[in-house]
């Protein structure tokens, strides 16, 4: 097993709190709720970006699509517990967006996670670069530089 993110990677964290139909029979969340979780955050990562998502990213006759996803379970989160979902972009490619997920309660890491988004042409679904206007907004949030 690798070892725990570090929250200091993040520059970003939304806060969710454990819903009760969240949790199954083991009493811990069920694995696929972690993906609703990144879901979410990275919606609200857009947000704080001033990005309205779903409008902004296809407003150029594009729109992203997930070609990958990646859950490392630490340890389980458990009813009501407060969360914290930390997320980052992690790597700036030509036509994608890999997210760095994290997520914690109190200072205990519980997923460690990577979402890859491709951006594309919405009819033929072909590969298409990044919007210029988008790349600027994340390197300058990020504080990065693109991949050559």
């Amino acid at each position: 097993m690798s070892s725990p993110p570090s929250r200091d990677a993040f520059s970003f964290f939304h806060p969710l709190r454990v819903r009760w139909a969240e949790v199954d029979p083991q009493s811990i969340v069920f694995n696929g709720h972690y993906l609703t979780y990144a879901d979410v955050a990275i919606t609200e990562y857009f947000r704080a970006l001033g990005i309205r998502y779903p409008d902004d990213l296809s407003r150029d006759g594009g729109d992203f699509f997930a070609i990958k996803t990646v859950l490392e379970y630490l340890a389980p989160a458990r009813f009501d517990d407060e969360l914290q979902v930390g997320i980052r972009v992690a790597r700036l490619g030509r036509s994608s967006l890999s997210f760095a997920l994290g997520i914690w309660r109190d200072e205990q890491a519980l997923t460690a996670g990577e979402v890859i988004y491709v951006h594309a042409d919405k009819t033929s679904r072909s590969s298409s670069p990044l919007p210029v206007w988008l790349r600027e907004k994340v390197m300058a949030f990020e504080r990065c530089a693109p991949e050559a």
